[in-house]
């Protein structure tokens, strides 16, 4: 899955950051707890959060996250658009909320690992 499927899936649109949505998704992080999300270890991750916060763009950086999904198509704050585009991370807006956003992602990854075997 790549960034450009995980928008589709989410009805997402792209607010700031890089363009570059051809990037390789390897995993998913839902949480607003910054701290939380400190502790993942996997690799090129998606964050998924309310919290529309730069400190949310700045913590997906600290982890490699490929990209960060803002929820319940809160309003995204310019500072934080600007942080995006900063570190080149994608910023996308979802009217999703969190959990129905987690679910369309799940049977998403299912999906794209059925047709692959």
């Amino acid at each position: 899955m790549k960034i450009s499927d995980v928008m589709t899936v989410l009805g997402g649109k792209l607010v700031a950051g890089g363009d570059d949505l051809d990037q390789t998704v390897g995993g998913f992080v839902a949480n607003d707890l910054m701290s939380d999300v400190l502790l993942s270890d996997e690799d090129d991750l998606v964050l998924l959060t309310s919290l529309a916060s730069e400190q949310a763009v700045r913590t997906a950086n600290i982890v490699g996250a490929v990209a960060v999904v803002v929820h319940n198509a809160k309003p995204i704050p310019q500072t934080m658009c600007q942080v995006a585009d900063t570190l080149g991370i994608p910023l996308i807006s979802s009217p999703l909320k969190k959990y129905d956003a987690c679910v369309k992602l799940y049977l998403a990854r299912e999906a794209e690992k059925g047709a692959a075997s």
